[in-house]
C-alpha cells in the first residue's frame, strides 16, 4: 500500500528531525535520519546515523521496526550508501529488511558510496529521490560542501553591536552581546569539526575556543580542533588557554616559522605564506584540515581573518550576533575583504533570523551560493 502524500512528507521531515541529532558526531561521516513505516503506513522504527564507525540511520531505524519492516517504507534523508566501510552497504540492510519502498531526499554525492537507489531498484524495491530535498540537504550543508569542494565547509561567526562594532574605541568588548548569544555560539562549537581564530584575537583575547553546552557535562559535548593561525609563531605560548587540553589544538605557522618554543605543547602544521606574505595561504589551511577530517569549520577570529577567508571566495554561511548597542567608534567586524566598489560587494541571502535574549541572529549565504558551485 503506498503511503499517502502527506505522511510521505511528514515523515521525512521527521527523518530530518532525527538527523540533526548527529550534528558534531558524525564527521566525517554525514547526519543521516530514517524513518520506516510499515506496511499499514505506521511508525515501526527510528534511527539517525549517531557517530562516526557506528551504525547507519537506517540500521538503527530497522533494529528497531524488527519483522514490521517487511512490506512497509522507509523514508531516509540521503540516498542509502552502497559501500561497505566500517559499517555494511544500507541498501543491502534494506533489501534483506524486506523493503517495498525507498524515499530519500538527497543523492549521494560520495563516488565510493553512490548507487544505492540502483541496488535497491535492482532487487524489486520501489525508490523516489527527492522527498524534501532542499530541506535535507540545508541539514546536511557541511558535508555535501566538503564532498563537492573537497574543502571544509566554512561558517564565519561575529557579534557585533547594532552599528557594526565588534569593540569600544578602547578595545574593550566584552560583552556586546547577551548570555544567550553566547550560548549560541558554543552550540556551533559543538556542531563544527574546527573552530579557527588568527594571531590577533589569540593575543588580544587568549581565547579558550573549547565548547560548552548548557545542561551537559563536558565529557558529553563533542569538541572541535581549536586551530589558531599564528603565522610568525610570535603568539601562542607556554601557558596559553588553548594548551590546555580541554579540546584538541592545532598551531597553522609560516613554513619559515621559528617553533621552537612550542615543541610538546600543540601540533604544528607548515603553510605556504599568503601572496601578501603576512599571513598564510588559507586554500593550504583547508587543505590541510581536510586531510584531517575536518568537514566544518567555525570561523571566529577578528575582522582581518574574516576579510581574507571572504577575499578567498573560503565563506560558505554567516552568522552574525547584533546587539542593540551603539558604539560609534571601535573595530568593525570585517576587514579588507578585497572589495574597492560598491559594484563588487558581497550579496547575501537571509536564510534565517531569530531574536536571542536582546539580541538578533542573522543567518545568510553568499546570493546565487549553491552545493554545487564552484569556489
Amino acid at each position: 500500500m503506498a503511503t499517502p502524500a502527506p505522511a510521505q512528507t511528514a515523515a521525512m521531515r521527521r527523518a530530518i528531525q532525527l538527523a540533526a541529532r548527529g550534528l558534531g558526531h558524525t564527521s566525517p561521516n554525514p547526519v543521516v535520519g530514517c524513518v520506516v513505516l510499515d506496511a499499514a503506513g505506521n511508525v515501526a522504527g527510528e534511527g539517525w546515523h549517531e557517530r562516526a564507525g557506528g551504525p547507519h540511520a537506517e540500521v538503527n531505524a530497522l533494529r528497531e521496526a524488527g519483522e514490521r519492516a517487511r512490506g512497509g517504507t522507509a523514508f531516509v534523508t540521503l540516498e542509502p550508501c552502497n559501500h561497505t566501510g566500517r559499517t555494511g552497504p544500507c541498501a543491502q540492510a534494506l533489501i534483506e529488511a524486506g523493503v517495498a519502498r525507498v524515499h530519500y531526499a538527497v543523492p549521494d554525492p560520495n563516488p565510493a558510496a553512490t548507487g544505492g537507489s540502483t541496488t535497491l531498484a535492482e532487487a524489486g524495491v520501489e525508490v523516489e529521490g527527492g522527498l524534501l530535498a532542499d530541506e535535507a540537504a540545508a541539514g546536511n550543508e557541511a558535508w555535501l560542501t566538503a564532498v563537492l569542494r573537497r574543502r571544509p565547509f566554512v561558517l564565519w561567526k561575529y557579534a557585533a553591536t547594532l552599528d557594526g562594532r565588534i569593540a569600544a574605541a578602547d578595545g574593550t568588548s566584552r560583552w556586546i552581546t547577551s548570555a544567550e548569544s553566547r550560548a549560541d555560539v558554543h552550540r556551533l562549537r559543538a556542531q563544527a569539526d574546527a573552530v579557527i581564530v588568527g594571531s590577533g584575537t589569540a593575543r588580544a583575547d587568549d581565547p579558550h575556543l573549547a565548547a560548552r553546552v548548557a545542561g551537559l557535562a563536558d565529557t558529553e559535548v563533542s569538541q572541535p580542533l581549536r586551530v589558531v593561525i599564528d603565522t610568525g609563531a610570535a603568539v601562542v605560548k607556554p601557558g596559553a588557554r588553548v594548551l590546555d587540553g580541554t579540546a584538541p589544538t592545532l598551531i597553522a605557522v609560516a613554513e619559515d616559522a621559528d617553533t621552537g618554543h612550542l615543541d610538546g605543547l600543540a601540533p604544528i602544521v607548515r603553510l605556504p605564506r599568503s601572496a601578501g606574505g603576512t599571513g598564510v595561504h588559507l586554500p593550504a589551511l583547508l587543505d590541510a584540515l581536510y586531510e584531517r577530517d575536518v568537514r566544518s569549520v567555525l570561523l571566529e577570529g577578528g575582522p582581518t581573518l574574516a576579510g581574507a577567508f571572504l577575499a578567498a571566495h573560503a565563506v560558505d554561511k554567516v552568522v552574525g550576533y547584533l546587539a542593540p548597542v551603539l558604539l560609534g567608534a571601535g573595530p568593525a567586524a570585517l576587514g579588507d575583504a578585497g572589495i574597492a566598489t560598491i559594484g563588487q560587494a558581497l550579496r547575501l541571502e537571509v536564510t534565517d533570523t531569530a531574536r536571542l535574549g536582546p539580541d538578533l541572529r542573522i543567518t545568510a549565504t553568499p546570493a546565487r551560493h549553491t552545493l554545487n558551485e564552484e569556489s
